[in-house]
Formats: C-alpha cells, sequence, structure tokens
C-alpha cells in the first residue's frame, strides 16, 4: 500500500518525466505534403531524438537507475524501458517496425521513442 510521501514522489517523478524539453532539443520533420487549391501544404510533426530521451533518464533515474532492453517481435522490434523507482525495477514497453532508411538502426529508435512516450517522456510532442 502507498502512503501520501511516496504518492507525492510519484508525482514528482511524473512531472520530471513529462517535463518539456528545450527548443533546441525539439527536431521536426515533414510527415506528409502535397499541393491543394490554396497551394502547397506541409504536415509537420515535432519530436525528440533518443539523446534528449536518455538525458532525460539520466537526469531523472541517474546513469544506473534505468536500463533498456530490446526484443524481436513480428518485423518489428519491441523495446523494454526499466527504471528503478524505490527497490523495485519497472519496465514500460512499445514497439515498432524495421524503418524504411537504415531499417535497423531506425526500428531500434523508433521502439526507444515510443516506449519513452510511456513514461510520459515527450507525450506532449505526439
Amino acid at each position: 500500500m502507498t502512503n501520501q510521501k511516496d504518492c507525492t514522489d510519484l508525482n514528482e517523478l511524473m512531472n520530471k518525466l513529462q517535463a518539456p524539453f528545450p527548443a533546441e532539443d525539439i527536431e521536426w520533420r515533414v510527415q506528409q505534403s502535397g499541393k491543394g487549391n490554396k497551394g502547397p501544404w506541409a504536415l509537420v510533426l515535432a519530436y525528440v531524438n533518443n539523446r534528449a530521451i536518455q538525458n532525460r533518464l539520466d537526469d531523472v533515474f541517474g546513469i544506473g537507475g534505468w536500463k533498456n532492453n530490446y526484443k524481436e517481435f513480428l518485423q518489428g522490434i519491441i523495446c523494454e524501458i526499466s527504471c528503478k523507482i524505490g527497490d523495485e525495477w519497472v519496465t514500460k514497453s512499445d514497439g515498432s517496425e524495421q524503418t524504411q532508411i537504415e531499417a535497423l538502426k531506425g526500428g531500434l529508435s523508433a521502439s526507444m521513442k515510443r516506449a519513452a512516450v510511456q513514461w510520459g517522456i515527450g507525450r506532449y510532442l505526439v
């Protein structure tokens, strides 16, 4: 059973994980583009790269307080991010298909970004 202090600590932890990234850590990519009646258009998405995610995990949990693990799944990759909270390791995971450019590296990166969102990291960008 959790006590009041544990809940406060978990709220503080989530606030640190979910904190907005500095503008210099945000990257942009064009998801779709085209030309319509009003001229050219583009759908642009904001994201953070894996280094920003790793830095956030280091800042919140310390370098020995988190770890990741990858597993193959069907035609994709699952990334598990485990973080030490108190005396317990808590794991959250998500996956991605391999990408068209640098298939394996892209799949590893995409699955880690998706797993980080499970922890609240960069969730506001999605």
